[in-house]
């Protein structure tokens, strides 16, 4: 499997400095700052880029299993909320909340259960990220 490269780029102190970050692919490169990060200022943060992997990666390990049980997903959408909280007196990634929506044609509500939280378990940043309080609230559409 390949390797996966993204940069960082920070220039000046902490609360006054500014950044830039991009996927290696060149898919994606925007800036971020101690406000972005911290406060609500306009750009991008680490936070939100975990959360975009951890959403990605998850909607796909859904898939993945629901196909392989024998489900057809027609969509499987995930957004997850990153909580950055000071822990000890440093910035943390304490919990991250998945919430998911999956239309899944011909299944029922506890055996689609039981495979969204076997993806949470599974799925690739999952694992990465298991330091980290992960929770799941998984519904199917009608």
């Amino acid at each position: 499997m390949p390797t996966r490269k993204a940069e960082a780029t920070w220039n000046g102190d902490l609360k006054n400095g500014k950044g830039r970050m991009s996927f290696g692919g060149g898919a994606y490169e925007g800036a971020y700052s101690f406000k972005s990060r911290f406060e609500d200022g306009t750009g991008t943060n680490p936070e939100e880029l975990i959360g975009a992997a951890h959403a990605g990666c998850y909607s796909m390990a859904l898939s993945a299993d629901l196909a392989e049980a024998g489900f057809a997903p027609e969509s499987v959408t995930t957004n997850a909320n990153v909580k950055l909280e000071v822990v000890d007196g440093d910035p943390a990634i304490t919990t991250i909340e998945l919430n998911v929506k999956a239309s899944i044609p011909d299944i029922d509500e506890d055996t689609f259960l039981e495979h969204a939280e076997g993806a949470k378990k599974n799925c690739p940043v999952s694992k990465a990220l298991s330091g980290v309080n992960i929770t799941l609230n998984a519904s199917l559409e009608d």
